[in-house]
């Protein structure tokens, strides 16, 4: 059974750090996309960032490039978010997803995922 979990969310202040997780099972995600998406209240969910399924290469949105950081660990079937500067307006659920197709090339439709993790709430207030 695929199955995403993530973790490392809380509530952090402006200009902090978080790193999020999202620890795979049910399958070995060597070869497949893992992607990061947000949902802020009000909003629709968008996509962050994400490490392609082909060359592990990534890609991040350009209102958190420089900030976020995603990082694959095949070793650990796991893949990370590193969320630098925080800001208010990054407060949001956080999930990760796999679009579950071999060498996959991080698509950025929120319909190409088919396997999404419970998502886990980061929120950056003083």
């Amino acid at each position: 059974q695929v199955q995403l979990v993530e973790s490392g969310g809380g509530l952090v202040q402006p200009g902090e750090s978080l790193r999020l997780s999202c620890a795979a099972s049910g399958f070995t995600l060597t070869s497949y996309t893992i992607a990061w998406f947000r949902e802020a209240p009000g909003k629709e969910r968008e996509w962050v960032s994400c490490t392609d399924g082909r060359s592990s290469y990534s890609y991040t949105a350009d209102s958190v490039r420089g900030r976020f950081f995603i990082s694959r660990y095949n070793s650990h079937n796991t893949v990370y978010l590193q969320m630098n500067s925080l800001k208010p307006e990054d407060t949001a659920v956080y999930y990760c997803a796999t679009d579950f197709t071999q060498w996959s090339t991080c698509p950025r439709e929120l319909r190409s995922y088919t396997h999404w993790g419970q998502g886990t709430q980061v929120t950056v207030s003083s």
